[in-house]
């Protein structure tokens, strides 16, 4: 018998363990959170507050979470941006977010600088064309600790001044 055999034989083995460990890897994985609906998120509420220093005004936006399975939801991170007839307007991170209980509701309030280059841009694109009607876009990412997705959120719409929002 030739020495190499065995050592290649050996080999051969190991190379299909290892392919047969990262097969069931994968595996897990992929079933990980299958069967979960994801979460509802909506934006409750937004107001102006007292700016912090610079003069500036900052916003809270209160988002609302609907967590419809049985295991709590546990969020480690939200980023989001405010958009006004396009340009950026606000954005902001947040890490010190709430625990969703199974099957429960839970609010998440966040708090928005204003960016003063898209600031800026807004009001100069008002003295050109002065309008009575905006369109804005709010967009969230909630990131759920552990191998969830991500959760996105898009709400958009237009502001009327004269009374009649859609």
């Amino acid at each position: 018998m030739n020495p190499e055999t065995p050592a290649r034989v050996l080999s051969v083995a190991l190379k299909y363990v290892l392919l047969f460990g990262l097969a069931a890897v994968i595996a897990g994985c992929a079933g990980f959170g299958t069967g979960r609906e994801p979460p509802t998120v909506s934006v409750q509420s937004f107001r102006a507050v007292p700016g912090q220093g610079v003069g500036l005004p900052t916003f809270e936006i209160g988002l609302v979470v609907l967590n419809p399975n049985p295991e709590p939801l546990r969020l480690q991170g939200v980023a989001y941006s405010i958009r006004l007839d396009g340009q950026p307007l606000m954005d902001g991170v947040s890490n010190e977010l709430p625990v969703i209980e199974g099957y429960g509701r839970g609010t998440v309030t966040l708090n928005a600088a204003v960016n003063v280059l898209g600031g800026i841009r807004l009001v100069n694109s008002l003295m050109r064309s002065p309008r009575e009607t905006f369109d804005y876009e709010f967009r969230a990412k909630l990131d759920p600790v552990g191998f969830s997705r991500n959760i996105r959120v898009t709400e958009s719409g237009r502001i009327d001044l004269t009374g009649t929002s859609r």
